[in-house]
């Protein structure tokens, strides 16, 4: 139907689209457009999970067989908190760098016939002449800036600062940890994704991070302190920022980014310039290829591009409502952290890993901890918790947005 398709963003989304598109039909016209130089990627790494690896070899087996072959596994998580330390069995979870994931898919979308054009921004004055325009552009889309009021894009800051960075120190788990200051808490996320460096995420309350001095110190200084704090997971290895030709390394809030609709005319959005789920759950990655599956088996089964846009948005809205629903909760869950973090150690990460349900705000954490456990041996109680948990969600939501009137 798309005889012509210009993905504008150079990220997992757009050149993943641009792989199915090629497969399904190696007479389409596609071209990805990429602002940045070839090779030039933010980040370390992502992560995914067994069941998207599944639904890429599904799509391609081809570019699924090298991603698998090229990242790293775990399945454990261990938690620290102070100079305790408890570990627990988990999914198995996968890691992989964001330059190597975007390597193995331009390699595969070139090898399929797609043209690859690297420092070459696209704006809304000089969007190419195509069928279709796809903005994969990221959460900063300019192709959707411009046409904000029809996009309808909403952006909700988080509470909470956080820095990306990277490190030497290879984790064999999926690692937590908890350091108490004087100014309150700060914690980290670090997970493996080569056999030589892990991503380490650092998050704290602002309170903190103003306290600690962390929002005033140059990047060396700051990194330092970060060394300093974490020395007993990191082992002596340092902690790396990005190089300053990459925007250098610089504390943020999170923002989710919703949007009323996902198309305009034959212009459409992909990954991150349509949505953004909080980083604590891991899966921005996965619901950007995610939505390329979506948008190339729309456009293949459709009979007309508007049918296939609306169809499109329609099922990835709906798909995406649990996972906006466990980002949300698992953000909130940080942001209370002294709720929890002086419980017993099992019981704390017990419910770390409880930290997407609903429920979980509204019981005592203690009684949230036996009820979880008497459920996983009570199927009544089970389906009580899935029953209650949406209930008491639906009605904090009506009355947020009541006292927003």
């Amino acid at each position: 139907m798309c005889v012509k398709v210009a993905c504008v963003g150079g990220g997992p989304a757009g050149l993943y689209l641009s792989i199915l598109l090629k497969r399904q039909d190696p007479s389409h016209d596609v071209t990805v457009h990429e602002r940045n130089p070839k090779g030039s990627t933010y980040g370390w790494g992502v992560t995914y999970w067994q069941g998207l690896l599944d639904r890429l070899r599904v799509c391609d087996p081809e570019s699924a067989r090298v991603i698998e072959a090229e990242s790293v596994r775990w399945n454990q998580g261990v938690a620290h908190v102070r100079d305790l330390a408890t570990r627990q069995p988990g999914d198995e979870g996968h890691g992989i760098g964001r330059h190597k994931l975007l390597e193995i898919l331009a390699a595969r979308a070139r090898a399929l016939g797609v043209r690859l054009e690297y420092e070459s921004g696209i704006t809304a004055d000089n969007l190419p002449e195509a069928d279709l325009v796809v903005a994969g552009d990221g959460v900063h889309s300019a192709l959707r800036t411009h046409h904000a009021d029809d996009f309808g894009a909403e952006l909700t800051a988080g509470r909470n600062s956080y820095i990306w960075l990277g490190t030497t120190k290879v984790f064999d788990s999926f690692t937590f940890a908890f350091v108490e200051t004087e100014h309150g808490w700060i914690w980290c996320y670090g997970y493996p994704f080569s056999s030589e460096q892990s991503t380490c995420v650092i998050e704290c309350a602002p309170e903190t991070l103003a306290g600690l001095g962390l929002d005033r110190a140059g990047e060396g200084e700051g990194l330092a302190r970060l060394e300093k704090l974490f020395a007993h997971i990191l082992d002596g290895r340092p902690l790396i920022g990005r190089a300053a030709a990459d925007g250098g390394t610089r504390w943020l809030t999170f923002r989710t980014l919703t949007n009323r609709t996902w198309y305009r005319g034959n212009l459409v959005l992909l990954g991150d310039a349509a949505h953004t789920t909080h980083y604590s759950i891991g899966a921005g990655t996965t619901l950007a290829l995610e939505d390329a599956i979506a948008l190339a088996d729309a456009l293949r089964e459709s009979a007309d591009l508007p049918g296939a846009l609306a169809r499109y948005e329609q099922e990835r809205k709906a798909a995406l409502l649990s996972q906006q629903s466990a980002a949300r909760h698992s953000a909130q869950w940080y942001e209370n952290l002294t709720r929890y973090i002086h419980l017993p150690p099992e019981q704390m990460f017990a419910l770390l890993g409880q930290r997407h349900s609903p429920l979980l705000p509204y019981v005592p954490p203690q009684l949230y901890y036996r009820l979880d456990r008497a459920a996983g041996q009570l199927g009544a109680l089970r389906r009580f918790k899935r029953w209650l948990g949406p209930k008491l969600a639906r009605g904090a939501h009506a009355r947020a947005l009541t006292s927003r009137k």
